[in-house]
This record gives C-alpha cells, sequence and structure tokens, in this order.
C-alpha cells in the first residue's frame, strides 16, 4: 500500500525535474542564441560604419591622401607591411607553437607540462603596450648583431640587404615580437589538437618499435595537420590586427613598399599608421585612415574565415 502511495509521488516529482531541466534548456538556448546574434550585430555595426565612413576616401589625393595620388596608392603599401610582418611573425612562431606545443602534450611529464602551459598561457595577457617597451627596450638593441650578421652572410637576399639600422626599430623586429604575441594561441590550439590524436593510433606505432618522435612524425602530425594549418591561421588574424606594439617598435616611416626588414626604410603596417596619424587627422584624411581600417578589417575577416573553415574540415574528417 505505502509503495503504491509513493510511486505517484515518485513520477510527479520526476515530471517536476524534467519540467525545469526543460526551462533551463531553454533559458539556456535563447541565451546562447541572443549572444551569437548580438556579436553578428555589432561586427555588421562596425563593417557598415567602416564602409559608409571609408567610401568618402575614394576621392581624397594629395595632402588628403597623406601624400599619395589616390587613397589606394596610400592603402596598398601599407597592406604590404601588414602582410609582410604578419607573415614573418608566423614563419618564426610555427617552429616554436608546434615544438612547445609537443613538449607540453608527449614529452614533459604532468607536474611539469602543466606549469608550462599555464605560463605560456598567461603570455595572453600581457598587455600590448608592455610588448612594445620589451621591444623598444630589450630586444631592438640586441637585434643589432644579428642584422650585421645577416647582412653580411646573407645580403644578396632582398629581406637583409641593408643598410643596417643602427637603433634596431625594423620591421624584422617588429614581426618578432608579433611572434611572442601569437605564441600562445597558437600554442594553445596546437596542444589541445595533439592531445586529440587517438591513443589507440600512438600505441600502434610505438608498438611496432617506432621512437617517440617517429610516433610523432607518424601518427601525431598527420593526424593534425588541418589543425596546424588552421591554428597558424587564427594566430595570423591575431598579427594583422596589432596596433600598439608595432607603433612603438617600428620606426615611423612613410607607406612604401620595401621587402628590406633590416633597415630604417621600413614598409609601415595599416593598424600602426592608424595609431600614429589618427589624433592629427582632420577631414577626409580621418576617412582615409577608416577606409585603411576597412582594408584591415576585410583581410583579417578572410583569414579567420579560412582559419575556422579550415579547422572544421578537418574535424568533418576525422
Amino acid at each position: 500500500m505505502t509503495t503504491a502511495i509513493r510511486e505517484p509521488e515518485q513520477k510527479q516529482e520526476q515530471h517536476a525535474r524534467a519540467r525545469t531541466t526543460r526551462v533551463g534548456d531553454a533559458v539556456f538556448s535563447r541565451t546562447a542564441l541572443g549572444a551569437a546574434l548580438l556579436v553578428v550585430g555589432l561586427l555588421a555595426g562596425v563593417a557598415i560604419f567602416l564602409v559608409i565612413q571609408g567610401l568618402p576616401a575614394l576621392e581624397a589625393t594629395g595632402e588628403q591622401a597623406y601624400g599619395k595620388p589616390s587613397v589606394w596608392s596610400y592603402v596598398g603599401p601599407l597592406l604590404f607591411g601588414t602582410i609582410l610582418s604578419s607573415a614573418l611573425a608566423m614563419v618564426i612562431v610555427t617552429p616554436l607553437a608546434i615544438g612547445l606545443a609537443l613538449v607540453i602534450s608527449h614529452y614533459a611529464p604532468r607536474r611539469l607540462a602543466k606549469p608550462v602551459g599555464y605560463l605560456v598561457d598567461l603570455l595572453a595577457a600581457v598587455p600590448s603596450v608592455v610588448f612594445g617597451l620589451w621591444g623598444i627596450a630589450v630586444l631592438a638593441p640586441r637585434m643589432v648583431p644579428v642584422f650585421d650578421w645577416l647582412n653580411a652572410w646573407f645580403g644578396w637576399i632582398p629581406l637583409f640587404a641593408g643598410p643596417v639600422s643602427n637603433s634596431g626599430r625594423t620591421l624584422l623586429t617588429a614581426s618578432v615580437v608579433l611572434a611572442l604575441m601569437a605564441l600562445p594561441i597558437v600554442t594553445a590550439i596546437l596542444r589541445e589538437i595533439f592531445a586529440q590524436t587517438p591513443t589507440m593510433q600512438q600505441e600502434a606505432a610505438l608498438a611496432l618499435g617506432a621512437t617517440r618522435w617517429e610516433m610523432i612524425r607518424l601518427a601525431v602530425l598527420p593526424y593534425a595537420r588541418s589543425g596546424i594549418v588552421a591554428a597558424l591561421l587564427l594566430g595570423l588574424g591575431r598579427a594583422l590586427g596589432e596596433t600598439m606594439a608595432v607603433a612603438m617598435v617600428l620606426s615611423a616611416t612613410g607607406a612604401i613598399i620595401s621587402f628590406d626588414v633590416i633597415s630604417s626604410s621600413n614598409s609601415n603596417t595599416i593598424a600602426a599608421s592608424i595609431a600614429n596619424n589618427y589624433a592629427n587627422a582632420a577631414g577626409l584624411k580621418i576617412n582615409v585612415l577608416i577606409f585603411a581600417g576597412l582594408a584591415l578589417f576585410v583581410l583579417t575577416f578572410v583569414v579567420n574565415f579560412l582559419g575556422r573553415y579550415v579547422a572544421t574540415r578537418g574535424q568533418v574528417k576525422a
């Protein structure tokens, strides 16, 4: 009799919990959808603002276009410098991030791997101004002997043709700073990707007599190939939009196209040019800078879209 009475009560409690769970799921789902729509709306608003305010710059010439015949002549060299500095940063950060991620995920003991992972993640919390000050005061003077060596041995390459800058505040120095700033995000993504490699594949390679490096080369790296590309593209997006560190480290130059990365005549970047010129801009000059921001916005969006696409395609294949 008592059991018969308790059964309806238990069913009522189960139904009440189910209703509460459904309400919680609905609230969470709508909140997440609202947040996603808000982000998309903000992104669309930024794009619309850049387009509306940047289109008048197409009429700018001469002094209004910072001494260039058109806004394209001004933005083009800046876009070149932005891509060049970010590409150099990715060349520097790629072996560092892959090696550090492999050490954390496969080589270092757990007691050591976790603190090292936390320290690398903490680099992302360092303000860009601090990186800029470090680049000016510490890195730039110590890069001058390196530039002399590069110019002496590899001066036949346009990147190191010289003349060598005496201050060390060159595009290559800025690229090193960008590499350190992109290192945390790339390493964090690679660490997670390497850790997701199927254990059975790794153990099978070791059981067949492979060394740890051979196991990584044959099992881990092929599995994480698309993830590596995606992580580097996302890190590239981080480097493209950096402003203060590059503006502080890079010596002030005009909008020029130069492959030389160790001389004082540097190709400037879009973000650094906007940061240096916006305070004194007026009239069409503001629209020119906003148009440059629009070009950087489109470039960053394309790079991040490619990174997400590659990552998604890799997950589907896996």
